[in-house]
């Protein structure tokens, strides 16, 4: 992404600019991983910006946290041309699986939802 056309007032890349970033491609990853017809939207997002840069580029990589049925969690690491991290970003997002995948089995239920809770009191 480069810095020019997304600077603050005050000449360094705008935070929010970093945000974009990292949620563009933490959704991009979310959306793949729910396959063809599916489709996944951020829900949460937290940015750590750990030093400014005012020219250049930023480089954005993103690698998954963990990658459920219904979830995915990224962590988005933001650098500046010399290799030093800008920013990282972390992103969970919902995700709505599509068509079913070949060689892939649906995930069983959790025990909750298995049986009903049975709880006994001990005096």
């Amino acid at each position: 992404m480069p810095v020019s056309g997304n600077r603050q007032p005050l000449g360094i890349l705008h935070g929010g600019a970093n945000a974009v970033f990292a949620e563009t491609l933490g959704s991009v990853a979310a959306f793949l991983h729910a396959g063809p017809g599916g489709n996944a939207v951020g829900v949460d997002l937290s940015c750590t910006h750990h030093r400014w840069v005012s020219s250049g580029t930023v480089t954005g990589v993103c690698r998954p946290l963990d990658e459920r049925q219904t979830t995915a969690s990224y962590e988005i690491v933001l650098t500046d041309d010399l290799g030093h991290r800008t920013c990282t970003a972390r992103l969970t997002c919902a995700v709505r699986r599509g068509a079913r995948r070949p060689g892939l089995r649906p995930a069983a239920d959790p025990p909750h939802r298995l049986a009903p809770s049975r709880r006994t009191e001990h005096r």
